[in-house]
């Protein structure tokens, strides 16, 4: 299943980014019991490119797992070298070209027409809109006229009712990070993760 087609089936991309090794690993496994099926492990994350390999290898048979905040072309090399199936940026520069150069399908940051534009003539699979919270649900309607059939993904601040209204707009699917991992990825309460992924999963219709 390519990229494209992943997102398209499952709708929710959740984004793992904490501070704590060992909680961002069991908020994966949460994530995946509670069924989400496509992850993003945020680079900026403690020990980040380790913590993708163990996530990699524990949940990388039930779920799709990608890197995320890929920079450089190092981040792209250790990223793909740690198990990663997708790289994403959050603006276009090096970390695209190299994780395309390295075969890694891509999710590239785009903010302007002008930048949704020029990551899709670079080569991303699909447009990561963000921030999304800035922009809103009307944006990616009004992006879908001159570019229909270019797959967007709002991320940034897209919360539990955003999601309906995100894809009815047009969305590929959407990325949600600290709205539905909460403080689980920090060392916190796992049985809210429970409950907030499996609400977010009902909604996307993931």
């Amino acid at each position: 299943m390519d990229l494209t087609e992943l997102l398209a089936t499952h709708r929710l991309m959740a984004i793992i980014r904490g501070t704590d090794p060992g909680a961002c690993e069991h908020t994966a496994e949460v994530l995946v019991e509670s069924g989400v099926r496509v992850l993003e492990v945020s680079l900026t994350s403690a020990d980040a490119v380790g913590v993708l390999a163990r996530i990699c290898a524990t949940v990388g048979t039930a779920a799709h797992v990608g890197a995320g905040t890929v920079l450089t072309a190092e981040d792209a090399k250790n990223t793909r070298d740690a198990g990663a199936t997708f790289a994403v940026t959050p603006a276009l520069g090096e970390g695209v070209d190299a994780a395309l150069e390295l075969g890694l399908p891509v999710l590239a940051g785009a903010m302007t027409p002008t930048e949704v534009l020029a990551a899709h003539r670079a080569g991303a699979t699909a447009v990561k809109l963000f921030p999304a919270s800035a922009l809103g649900p009307g944006y990616v309607k009004a992006l879908g006229d001159p570019f229909p059939g270019l797959g967007l993904v709002p991320v940034g601040g897209v919360g539990l009712t955003d999601v309906p209204e995100y894809l009815s707009s047009g969305a590929l699917a959407v990325g949600v990070g600290s709205p539905l991992s909460g403080d689980a990825p920090h060392g916190g309460d796992m049985a809210a993760l429970r409950d907030r992924a499996a609400r977010f999963v009902e909604v996307a219709g993931a």
